[in-house]
């Protein structure tokens, strides 16, 4: 018997790590594939957006499966098109106002905090981070080339379309790269991410609504310029909590700037109160039951993913997160821990193999 051979310790060692350096290399790879990936998991939540419209016909009209998807597909493309035709069209004029002023607006912003110390230090480190950062790589890129942004919004929208189709088809191929024994555990929690993707999206769609109308009409009312593009702004940017309505509210400031002190007064106690209706209102009913998530996990984990996967990660950064926090709370808190949290309701895709019978008990 050879001395060098391994023993068991050695070989479970060996294992471990060759195990932890395969992780770092799945890591490593899905980083760099980030952009694909942000659409791969855009796309997905297309399809989820898509299945909860299907449900609605479904229910309301008493129609089949296909049938009602067909309306769902519809639907989502026609929401589209009226977006598209919002900002091509209805409010082109008022958009392009915002694009070509923005950029003299911040500046003039830059230059009345920089009138004191602690505001030019502040205007030097927002510069200092922002030039660095990978989104703003990304938005010099938009800018540079919106053909780029175009082809990521289509490639979104057929893929959200290719797996509304026949979503089955790759639960059941994610399903069978698990081990059989493990396959019942993630495919409770596999449902139970979506089902908590559509409250989430039923959520968001009623908070970003409110928002919208609400930041709207109080800009409106305030004289200040584009208000209705400025609330359609305010209403999409609920989308990216606590970063979205902030970077929103910047060009309403600019623009009420241009009107004097009685509309930047009014657009920031629109603000505040809009803030107030929605953190103290709508928020806690519309939410009541999707995951609560703390604010600070939220703002530190949306920073986190913009970083890392850039302009188009930010964009679903809020809805990754409520992704890790169901699988945290399916696969760790209940299937290790035991804790009582339940499951969402769904048909078995894949057979399940029966439990082996216990052994007779012995004799002694």
């Amino acid at each position: 018997m050879s001395r060098l051979s391994p023993d068991a310790d050695d070989a479970r060692f060996i294992r471990r790590t060759v195990i932890l350096i395969v992780i770092a290399a799945v890591v490593a790879a899905l980083v760099r594939a980030g952009d694909l990936l942000i659409l791969a998991f855009g796309s997905m939540l297309g399809a989820i957006a898509i299945h909860a419209l299907a449900d609605l016909y479904r229910e309301k009209l008493r129609l089949s499966a296909k049938p009602a998807l067909a309306l769902g597909m519809a639907t989502a493309l026609a929401i589209i098109a009226f977006l598209v035709w919002l900002f091509g069209v209805a409010f082109r004029e008022q958009v392009e106002v915002l694009v070509t002023r923005a950029p003299v607006l911040i500046n003039q912003f830059a230059a009345w905090l920089s009138a004191s110390p602690v505001g030019a230090k502040i205007v030097d480190a927002v510069r200092a981070a922002y030039a660095g950062s990978r989104a703003a790589q990304d938005l010099s890129g938009l800018v540079e080339g919106a053909g780029e942004l175009v082809l990521n919004a289509l490639l979104l929208l057929v893929g959200a379309l290719f797996f509304a189709a026949d979503p089955k088809v790759y639960e059941r191929g994610f399903l069978l790269l698990i081990p059989p024994s493990k396959r019942p555990a993630f495919e409770d929690a596999l449902f139970d991410v979506a089902s908590t993707l559509r409250l989430w999206l039923r959520a968001q769609l009623i908070q970003m609504t409110t928002m919208g109308v609400l930041v709207g009409l109080g800009l409106w009312i305030a004289n200040v310029p584009s208000a209705a593009a400025l609330g359609l702004l305010a209403g999409l940017s609920e989308f990216i909590p606590y970063i979205g309505p902030t970077a929103a509210m910047l060009p309403a400031l600019g623009l009420a700037a241009t009107k004097g002190t009685g509309p930047i007064i009014g657009t920031l106690v629109t603000y505040a109160v809009v803030r107030l209706v929605q953190s103290n209102l709508i928020t806690p009913y519309v939410t009541s039951r999707v995951v609560s998530i703390p604010p600070a996990m939220t703002l530190f984990v949306i920073i986190g993913v913009g970083y890392v996967f850039g302009l188009f990660g930010l964009f679903f950064s809020a809805a990754l997160l409520v992704v890790l926090f169901t699988l945290v709370r399916s696969l760790y808190l209940r299937e290790v821990l035991g804790e009582p949290i339940p499951r969402a309701e769904h048909q078995t895709l894949l057979s399940r193999r029966p439990a082996p019978p216990s052994p007779p008990p012995s004799s002694t």
